[in-house]
């Protein structure tokens, strides 16, 4: 009778012992750098206590969470761009994770209407524009890129590169299917070479004469204006000035960075917690800091180098909206052969 009564206990014990552990730590799968999360990792681990087991995949994480399937060990996401986050929705792979916290902080139409994603840092698709060769008022617009006058005078990365399904997407928002495909083959008629290389070789092609305008995300002029390792890359940074377009009507196209919890996570309330925390005000500002990127909160300040590029008017089309016509953006750019 005595032992029947003092192994109960001790199974209890060791099951909360067990309970304990498991709540202090979560696992997250990363596309985003190691060098980039370690701070944003040391600061969360530091205040709650929770352990961030990190895996960083470049690629293959929807691949990946597919075919671990309940046995996956990730407990939420970590992605760049609408478009990666939608496709891992499409999939079944992430699950609708409510909190006060995360609605407060992040603005509606950069987070899921149903709590699947939430979008954390803000990064914008600007021109950049030659700064003597580009006349002030020449480039205005994505639409100015068409015209007769950009004939043989833009550069870009793959047209089927997901910023630019993206961005595509959201002409289709503003111009409906129609108008944006005039607007891809308009944009391929005015190329000055094949689409190819990042959007940093977009301004390399500027500073080279090889093109007078690009399209780039906003965080890579701040990678390349402070690249000591590569410092030719200051030299293209220079030769460029950073055009928002579309001030005069919708606004400039801002996508995200953004986080979802996984259909089967193991330590869900530790990874709503993680996401919450790279909402706040703390880690807002080692985003800002580290990555050249916006907060996505407001009241967090800026680096003082992305301020330096002038405040702007952001497209206010929910970027789920955007999600849904990238299909039909990547449909638009097989149909203009945008990348032949």
């Amino acid at each position: 009778m005595k032992n029947t009564i003092f192994s109960i206990p001790i199974g209890a014990v060791a099951l909360l012992m067990l309970s304990e552990a498991m709540a202090q730590e979560v696992n997250l799968y990363s596309a985003r750098q190691p060098f980039l999360m370690k701070p944003l990792l040391k600061a969360f681990t530091g205040k709650t206590g929770i352990k961030v087991n990190m895996v960083y995949l470049k690629k293959g994480m929807l691949e990946r969470l597919r075919s671990e399937g309940v046995n996956s060990p990730a407990d939420l996401i970590l992605t760049a761009d609408i478009g990666n986050l939608h496709d891992h929705v499409k999939a079944g792979l992430l699950q609708a994770s409510r909190s006060p916290i995360l609605v407060k902080n992040i603005p509606a139409q950069y987070r899921h209407p149903d709590g699947l994603w939430y979008g954390l840092t803000t990064r914008a698709r600007v021109i950049y524009a030659h700064k003597t060769r580009v006349k002030p008022g020449e480039v205005t617009s994505y639409e100015d890129l068409t015209k007769p006058h950009m004939k043989g005078r833009v550069c870009i990365r793959s047209g089927k590169h997901v910023y630019n399904i993206s961005l595509l997407a959201s002409i289709i928002a503003a111009h409906g299917a129609a108008g944006a495909e005039k607007w891809a083959a308009g944009l391929k008629a005015n190329l000055a070479r094949k689409p190819q290389g990042n959007d940093r070789a977009q301004v390399k092609g500027v500073y080279h004469g090889e093109c007078d305008v690009a399209l780039g995300n906003t965080y890579y002029m701040g990678k390349m204006q402070t690249n000591e390792k590569n410092k030719v890359q200051k030299e293209w940074a220079k030769s460029v000035d950073v055009i928002f377009p579309n001030q005069g009507d919708r606004g400039t196209h801002v996508n995200i960075s953004g986080a979802g919890v996984t259909k089967n996570a193991k330590n869900r309330v530790n990874a709503v917690k993680f996401i919450e925390f790279l909402s706040s005000d703390a880690a807002q500002k080692i985003y800002a800091e580290d990555n050249f990127e916006y907060p996505i909160k407001e009241g967090v300040a800026m680096h003082p180098l992305v301020a330096s590029w002038g405040k702007f008017k952001s497209d206010d089309v929910h970027l789920s909206k955007v999600a849904e016509l990238r299909s039909e953006a990547s449909k638009i750019m097989d149909r203009v052969r945008f990348n032949n």
